[in-house]
């Protein structure tokens, strides 16, 4: 009686033979009534799909043929109309029978059969561990070389890890077994509809095959992160109000400000990214950042520069407003271009490591950029731009508009086109994608011209948000940050591994860290503490992902 819930193979084949003949014996008239009628038109579509690519007739032998197949699948649709209603009459008898039978006559006793067996399988290995834990002590007291004890402790943790295998082995099993049964009823309802699943059934079968699949290892390194940062984030919730006398974080005007913030430093994530993707790096982002609001702000100045660059000082005032944006971005987008550009050739060309090209930009940017301006400040720019290129509808920001334009056109990029594909090839393995036919050298170079135009609507962003201001110190450290952004969101140094979700998520996580510190009053210093410690957790999660991977 120990055992009268655990099903043996027969058994279970003889539980699901009524439905077997049920829903077979509907499946044998369905498909005799869908022979010369949607059988027939899925082949004669297919018919023609292949003419129009077949080279062999003659023009009006294609017609020809061509006008003859239409007048067939015209003949095969009409049977097809004509037998529907009693199609599918049949698929929902089948389908309530299903319903009645299915779950309670063969699902719930296999299920039952597998949680015993799951047991079972847990007392086995508990016995043997047992026995083995008994026969190594009893051996071990008849032992007194060191050495041969050494030796039996090996072969104890062998055995331990044999009996670890066998009780793996027997959950998966069972495991298979309970997902085989569900998933049978839906392998009929298939044959039935020819693939055409209800919302709630696909999201039933997305939900059983995640469950199917889920192992607590992968999840917590895919995962365990951004548990630990929610956690992390909760706390400070908790806290904020206490140290700060009913201060409130989690509010809407402070998600809107992490938001805001977050949207100019979005560009330059989304820019790194794509270099990250090629197993590199850029560290001269920061720079980028304060020549590209040096420039912006020179040329959208509030009146006549009180700077100047190189001793010649700009005096833009009678440009229309308007003119002076547009002209800003481009200089923006054009000096960050030129100068990613240089990077990605030395990249390209010399096999560098991005690391020494991108730190020698760095040094160039801000040498140039201190010395032409004295590195002192140009002010501020003028005062109706924001208002005209972001401004507040009813409250909200729409800078943050700016940004999803970007995510969804990198997006695009990665996705949809060739150079995308191709960026993850190069990624994933330069020499296998070089082989391939890929030319790695435009490859390099795009992602750096890509990252130079991103990093330059970034910094003309910035600008405006902070109506100006702009110095060549502006933006350090930033390229840490986008970095960071980008490792935490699962971005791989290893290469080729990557989303663009992922990069979205850790702009968020990281500004919505330095912001929740910022009003709890955590000194400055102190943050570059929190940011370092999870980036170092985001590498060795993603080092233990390749590791495992490997």
């Amino acid at each position: 009686m120990a055992n009268s819930t655990i099903l043996t193979a027969e058994r279970e084949a003889e539980l699901r033979k009524p439905i077997d003949e049920y829903v077979g014996n509907i499946q044998a008239q369905i498909n005799d009534l869908r022979r010369d009628g949607t059988d027939k038109a899925v082949s004669i579509q297919n018919s023609l799909d292949n003419l129009k690519r077949d080279h062999v007739y003659t023009a009006q032998e294609k017609a020809a043929r061509e006008a003859q197949l239409k007048k067939d699948l015209e003949a095969a649709k009409a049977v097809e109309a004509k037998n529907k209603p009693e199609v599918d009459k049949l698929i929902a008898d089948a389908e309530s029978y299903l319903k009645a039978h299915y779950k309670t006559e063969y699902y719930m006793p296999v299920f039952a059969s597998c949680q015993r067996e799951r047991a079972d399988a847990k007392a086995r290995y508990q016995a043997a561990v047992a026995g083995l834990e008994k026969e190594h002590q009893a051996t071990l007291a008849k032992l007194s070389d060191a050495q041969e004890i050494k030796d039996e402790k090996y072969v104890h943790k062998n055995r331990l890890f044999d009996a670890r295998m066998t009780r793996d082995k027997d959950l998966q099993a069972t495991k298979d077994r309970r997902h085989a049964a569900f998933d049978y009823k839906y392998h009929l309802i298939d044959m039935l509809r020819l693939s055409k699943f209800t919302f709630g059934e696909n999201m039933a079968q997305r939900w059983e095959n995640y469950k199917y699949t889920f192992n607590t290892r992968d999840f917590l390194l895919k995962n365990g992160l951004y548990i630990a940062i929610i956690i992390i984030f909760i706390a400070l919730c908790i806290i904020t109000p206490i140290v700060k006398g009913g201060v409130q974080l989690l509010t809407v005007n402070n998600i809107l400000n992490i938001l805001q913030q977050a949207s100019p430093r979005m560009f330059l994530a989304l820019g790194v990214a794509g270099l990250i993707l090629l197993a590199g790096t850029d560290l001269s982002i920061g720079r980028m950042v304060g020549m590209g609001m040096t420039a912006a702000t020179l040329v959208m100045h509030k009146g006549i520069n009180t700077g100047s660059v190189f001793g010649v000082t700009f005096d833009l005032t009678g440009l229309p407003v308007l003119v002076r944006v547009l002209l800003a971005l481009v200089v923006c987008v054009v000096l960050c271009t030129v100068f990613t550009t240089i990077a990605g050739f030395f990249t390209a060309k010399f096999k560098m490591h991005p690391f020494i090209s991108t730190m020698a930009n760095m040094l160039v940017i801000f040498g140039l950029v201190t010395y032409s301006t004295k590195g002192v400040s140009f002010g501020g720019i003028e005062t109706e731009i924001p208002s005209m290129i972001i401004p507040k509808i009813g409250g909200f920001p729409t800078i943050i508009l700016w940004a999803v334009a970007a995510v969804v056109i990198v997006w695009f990029i990665w996705n949809k086109t060739t150079f995308g594909k191709n960026l993850f090839a190069v990624g994933g393995n330069a020499e296998a994608a070089s082989v391939s036919g890929i030319s790695v050298f435009k490859v390099t170079v795009g992602a750096f011209v890509l990252a130079g135009i991103l990093y330059g609507f970034g910094s003309w962003l910035e600008c405006i948000r902070m109506v100006g201001s702009g110095s060549a110190a502006y933006g350090q450290g930033w390229e840490m940050d986008a970095i960071a952004a980008c490792v935490v969101g699962g971005v791989s140094f290893t290469g080729g591994i990557g989303k663009i979700s992922g990069v979205v998520v850790g702009v968020f996580i990281f500004t919505a860290l330095t912001y929740s510190l910022t009003t709890l009053g955590i000194d400055a210093n102190l943050q570059f503490v929190f940011s370092g410690i999870i980036i170092l957790v985001a590498v060795m999660l993603d080092c233990l992902k390749y590791v495992q991977k490997k």
